[in-house]
């Protein structure tokens, strides 16, 4: 049989082995040497504690520098060697929850886009979970049913890739394109009026029988209603308007009731399971955000690449894609491309047991889920909407064994791994035209919010019965659970991130050494470990096709977390975790999103808002910015200050930088971005006291 994929180690294995020999000798020497340190003063504990949460999470990272791989499809041959007419059904979930945070007609682009896929389209069927129970949404896919009989054949008849109308319409003007936008434009008025109103109004034209379907809104709220699920566009019946038959185009909002747990997306995607398990049963799923649009329609080929393999497609789960993001701007501020998480480490996983799920992009066997299940039937609606009640899953093992599981907020990173647990492996899959673009956040508190939630979620993980060390590492591999454990720990990065922002600035303030001199040889120790940490994740960076300033804007961006999402994702955990419900942070902005994405475009920060997050920030940011103007001056009237202080120096200068937009927001800016008032007399206040407190602590 023909290969249709094929697999390389990277060449850098060898040296990654061999720096993580030298580098953990080094965590050993600087471990002895704070030991023998702790015991001549009880300060040198934080720094200990620090520094050996810094030593374990690096354990687990380099497991990702074990055996990284590159993979390479070949879906033409592919297509040599199976007729389009055997090729497997595919099923596609897209899941909405809220009309308003998520436009009906963003998520009806990113349908679209799927449905235009260079697939069979009597093999492909789309299922759109509407958890909003939104009447608006369910119309919102009733136009895009109709302008779908003209959008796809126009995508095949012009060779298309953008095949998200929304995407394509952004930049493509002139000729048939012109005609096409203003149906498009049509349908969006429509749907953006419908949304104005919050209903479907009177005046809206329908077809035989349409007007119908939205008088069972009467009464609903969107947390308490019967399951809805209407087929908008069935393939054996429904044509484009060359005569090619379309593919299959299901709406369903599950039943929702106050009473009943509902699980949020994970719940949403167990009905999604179980509805096209009654209805099309394809043997391959396809999950997607309702904003990650297809952008390489030959991605399922790509996928089936490795499902058609006989050698592989036996224990295989799933096939990731990577998240890509569209409209990030050029040093992308916010580090919202996640390259390391979604690209980097992805590739070590792959050369062990895979990839772990990251919610989106990903195809998955459906026997991975919940086995072969039953096939389609002539009842196989009334099976749908029995398989969408909330009872349904009472007495079950769905989410516990069987589909998406249930347990964590990231019920992504939850499944995958337990998929792992279970024997199965994955494969991450990564052509050179990104397979599907999203949106990512444009202001700095929904970027720490989400990381926040995703900490909370990740703890669950780790103090769950599955935990990662002591389950992980025997159930999928020991490299697997180091992995795995390192992911679900990370709020514990507010450790050393937080002692290290703090404790070595206020020392310098008082000229307190906590580091060796620069005249001792221990002082190499520390400045090899930091130096090398940084030079490695730099070219790693820079050979994934990043450039210095995205690189930067990254670690500036894991510093900002390990102050703020982080500690107050372990706060809101713990808190949680002992039955005290915590306050959320979840803050609108109220400046307009016009004026949000102008700044975002030109690269500024917005913190324009009263948020906890950015008082942590403030704090850290005034105090080392003073402990550095007190340590430079110092070091030009002391004799032996920067042989004795330089590493504190350093670090108060380190952080300083990275903070150089923060005092832009709080002292030098005017604009509807710069940090509140408010926020900024907080922070300078808690800077404050900890400075009196420095005092009390080195000084007296």
């Amino acid at each position: 049989m023909t290969a249709f994929h094929a697999l390389r180690v990277t060449r850098h294995v060898l040296l990654n082995r061999a720096h993580m020999l030298v580098y953990s000798l080094a965590i050993l020497a600087l471990l002895r040497h704070r030991l023998s340190c702790l015991l001549s003063s009880s300060l040198f504990l934080p720094l200990l504690l620090a520094e050996l949460v810094l030593a374990l999470m690096w354990v687990g990272s380099q497991a990702t520098r074990w055996r990284p791989v590159r993979r390479h499809e070949f879906p033409d041959r592919l297509l040599r060697e199976v007729d389009p007419a055997a090729l497997p059904a595919l099923d596609v979930f897209i899941c909405t929850a809220d009309p308003h945070r998520e436009p009906p007609i963003s998520v009806v682009s990113t349908a679209l886009s799927a449905m235009a896929f260079d697939y069979p389209p009597d093999r492909l069927s789309i299922y759109v979970s509407d958890d909003g129970g939104s009447a608006v949404t369910l119309f919102a896919f009733m136009e895009a049913s109709r302008f779908a009989r003209y959008w796809l054949p126009f995508c095949k008849e012009k060779g298309l890739l953008d095949r998200s109308p929304e995407a394509y319409f952004q930049s493509n003007i002139g000729g048939d394109s012109d005609k096409m936008k203003v149906m498009y434009e049509s349908m969006k008025e429509k749907v953006g009026r419908a949304i104005e109103r919050g209903y479907v109004g009177n005046d809206v034209v329908f077809g035989a029988g349409e007007r119908g379907l939205f008088e069972k809104w009467k009464g609903f709220t969107r947390h308490d209603h019967p399951s809805v699920i209407q087929v908008l566009l069935q393939s054996s019946k429904d044509s484009d308007i060359t005569g090619n038959s379309l593919p299959n185009l299901i709406y369903v909002s599950r039943e929702k009731r106050p009473t009943s747990n509902h699980h949020f997306k994970a719940g949403a995607l167990n009905v999604l399971t179980r509805v096209s398990s009654a209805m099309s049963n394809a043997p391959l799923i396809l999950t997607l955000d309702c904003d990650m649009y297809c952008n390489n329609p030959r991605a399922p080929l790509h996928a089936l690449c490795y499902f058609l393999d006989p050698a592989v497609s036996a224990d295989l789960a799933f096939v990731q894609f990577p998240q890509c993001f569209h409209g990030i701007n050029e040093n992308d501020i916010y580090a919202c491309e996640f390259k390391r998480l979604f690209r980097i480490n992805s590739r070590g996983m792959d050369g062990l047991r895979g990839p772990n799920y990251v919610g989106t992009g990903c195809f998955f066997s459906r026997r991975s889920l919940h086995g072969t299940g039953s096939s389609a039937s002539e009842s196989a609606l009334q099976k749908a909407v029995e398989a969408a009640a909330c009872s349904f899953e009472l007495g079950t093992k769905w989410g516990s064994s069987i589909g998406f599981r249930y347990g964590s907020l990231v019920e992504d990173f939850y499944t995958g791994y337990r998929l792992h647990c279970e024997g199965w492996k994955s494969v991450f899959c990564d052509p050179a035209r990104p397979a599907f673009l999203g949106d990512g956040p444009k202001n700095l508190n929904d970027v720490l919010s989400q990381s926040k939630r995703w900490c909370v979620g990740l703890y669950e993980v780790a103090f769950s019965r599955f935990n990662p060390i002591t389950f992980g590492t025997t159930k999928a591999s020991f490299l697997m659970g180091l992995i795995y454990a390192h992911y679900s720990c990370w709020g514990t990065w507010c450790v050393p991130v937080t002692v290290y922002g703090l404790l070595p600035p206020l020392a310098l303030m008082y000229q307190t050494p906590l580091f060796p001199k620069v005249s001792d040889p221990w002082f190499f120790v520390y400045a090899y470990l930091f130096t090398a940490a940084y030079c490695q994740d730099l070219v790693e960076f820079l050979a994934d096709g990043a450039t210095i300033r995205r690189w930067w804007s990254d670690q500036r961006m894991w510093l900002t977390r390990g102050v703020t999402s982080f500690p107050f994702g372990t706060i809101q955990f713990g808190l949680n975790h002992i039955g005290i419900s915590a306050p959320g942070f979840n803050v609108t902005s109220k400046v307009t999103e016009e004026e949000q994405i102008e700044r975002y475009e030109r690269g500024v920060l917005d913190l324009g808002v009263e948020s906890p997050f950015f008082v942590a920030l403030g704090t850290v940011a005034v105090v080392n910015l003073s402990s550095l103007v007190v340590g430079i001056a110092r070091a030009a009237t002391t004799e032996g200050f920067l042989d004795e202080l330089f590493a504190q120096l350093f670090l108060s200068g380190f952080v300083a930088a990275n903070c150089w937009a923060i005092y832009e927001a709080m002292f030098l800016r005017s604009d509807g971005g710069r940090m509140p008032r408010s926020v900024t007399v907080i922070s300078l206040t808690i800077a404050g006291l900890l400075l009196f407190m420095g005092y009390l602590v080195f000084h007296v």
